[in-house]
């Protein structure tokens, strides 16, 4: 194979990355990028406002997948490690730099997968892992909510407080809105946790103490995927406590990274 044929083409990768990755305040002279991942059915918007409360050290670049918002006519990915496969090459070409990982709910078990991809595949790994919302995947749980009917998803999104009310009775939104959600929840319900070496990237979980879906162990147990540095922080609220504690995550990720204001 010639060297020609083992890199894609420059205007490839950065129609690739074009495709994935939302910069929302850009600044090349940040300290640590930090990549975002977000919730079921959630697109890249879900991390705007981190982009604007962050401090000029963490530049926020948050993922867009496809079948949503200006991709919408793209096809759905339907497992967990489709969109790793896709979204890791992605993230190599950026990899020149300090960089970690933050994921939300569904979110963050594909920046899980991510990092484990990157360091078996010998990519500088990610200076810090964030996982959010989101139990250990070493804790067993069959989720089966993409089995509901339309009526049956939309109670569980009303369940988990994420989404303004008002807004789930918009027939013309949740046409566009109940397809991407439908997938996630199909990709969450389906991923496995296959066993292999325990990250050794720092890693902070972060979780609401009154999260229906995550009870606190759930998210302590994350620590069984570690052997680096972990630490556990609780905050109020329940599984979307993110919206109303968006300075607390900001200072978490911050002082993590070393880059506390």
């Amino acid at each position: 194979m010639t060297a020609s044929t083992q890199t894609r083409a420059p205007d490839t990768a950065e129609a690739e990355a074009a495709a994935w990755l939302r910069r929302y305040r850009p600044d090349d002279s940040a300290a640590v990028r930090l990549f975002c991942f977000p919730h079921a059915g959630g697109s890249a918007t879900a991390y705007l406002p981190f982009a604007r409360r962050f401090g000029p050290s963490v530049e926020v670049v948050a993922v867009q997948y496809p079948g949503r918002q200006d991709r919408r006519h793209e096809p759905f990915l339907e497992s967990v490690e489709e969109l790793v496969d896709a979204v890791v090459p992605v993230l190599r070409e950026w990899t020149g730099r300090p960089y970690a990982l933050f994921g939300h709910s569904m979110g963050a078990t594909l920046a899980y997968e991510t990092a484990r991809r990157l360091v078996a595949e010998g990519t500088e790994p990610p200076a810090h892992l964030f996982v959010s919302g989101r139990r250990s995947p070493t804790v067993p749980r069959r989720d089966t909510v993409h089995l509901l009917d339309d009526a049956g998803l939309l109670a569980e999104v009303a369940r988990l407080q994420g989404t303004d009310a008002g807004l789930l009775q918009d027939e013309e939104l949740l046409r566009m809105v109940l397809p991407p959600l439908r997938n996630d929840y199909r990709v969450a319900g389906r991923y496995r946790h296959l066993a292999g070496p325990a990250l050794t990237v720092p890693l902070t979980v972060i979780t609401g103490d009154s999260d229906p879906n995550v009870p606190v162990g759930d998210a302590h147990a994350w620590q069984a995927v570690a052997h680096g540095p972990t630490a556990l922080h609780v905050l109020p609220g329940g599984h979307f406590y993110l919206n109303d504690q968006q300075d607390a995550v900001c200072r978490i990720v911050e002082e993590a990274l070393g880059h506390a204001r």
